[in-house]
């Protein structure tokens, strides 16, 4: 039965129905909810600064698409795990162009060619977003989203997005499905730039920054639609 599954689940038609449901599954989310923005001017502030390198949390990514506005042009690393597939054909569903590799390492899994393709977007006008987390280490920020900063020129905007309404998995990350007729919060920390010439003991600096600009954004988050307890989970 699991050879069975596992068969299926690697068919590309398969995958893209799983992705369809997906990305339909979240506008219903958006659409049901009243979502809150924090700060309320965020896209008036940040504009001059676009692109910005988007920086969430793992498991906490679901509705980071819906921050995207029509005029804005954005795309988001997505690793090339099977389940990444699935995760990249519901964003193309939902207007964002994926790009396929790894975050948390840039010397494999297509991490290079992925790491030059982030900087070539940034460069024609695109915003990217991507998870900070070490791969499999929730609430700790890699150095990789740091190096695309300092190497674009763009600053790291974190960012965090929290439903009323959720089901919190006892997976490594934490993961929050959110669930349709919410309260919502989608609140940014301050825009971090990275300068061009940083050492290793500045980019540790701006990888701390980078973590708590995320823990910052994600606490006041959840804040927001009337849970301060971020270590209460659900279990499924």
């Amino acid at each position: 039965m699991s050879s069975w599954l596992k068969r299926i689940g690697r068919q590309r038609w398969f995958q893209a129905s799983l992705g369809t449901l997906g990305a339909g599954y979240l506008r219903l989310v958006w659409k049901t909810s009243r979502f809150q923005l924090e700060p309320p001017d965020i896209y008036e502030s940040v504009k001059p600064d676009l692109p910005v390198v988007i920086a969430m949390w793992h498991g906490q990514h679901f509705m980071v698409p819906f921050i995207k506005r029509a005029q804005h042009r954005a795309k988001v690393l997505i690793s090339l795990h099977r389940d990444g597939e699935i995760n990249a054909i519901a964003a193309e569903r939902l207007g964002i162009e994926p790009i396929r590799g790894s975050g948390g390492r840039f010397d494999r899994k297509g991490g290079v060619g992925a790491f030059r393709e982030m900087v070539d977007a940034l460069a024609q006008g695109y915003s990217v977003a991507l998870t900070a987390d070490v791969p499999k280490v929730a609430r700790v920020a890699g150095l990789g989203i740091v190096m695309l900063a300092r190497e674009s020129g763009r600053p790291v905007l974190p960012v965090a997005v929290a439903t009323s309404r959720r089901i919190e998995l006892d997976n490594w990350d934490r993961s929050a499905i959110n669930l349709p007729f919410s309260r919502g919060a989608m609140v940014s920390s301050d825009l971090i730039r990275v300068p061009p010439d940083a050492d290793d003991a500045v980019m540790e600096m701006y990888r701390l920054k980078v973590e708590a600009g995320l823990n910052a954004a994600t606490a006041r988050a959840y804040s927001l639609v009337g849970d301060k307890n971020l270590t209460r989970q659900r279990k499924v």
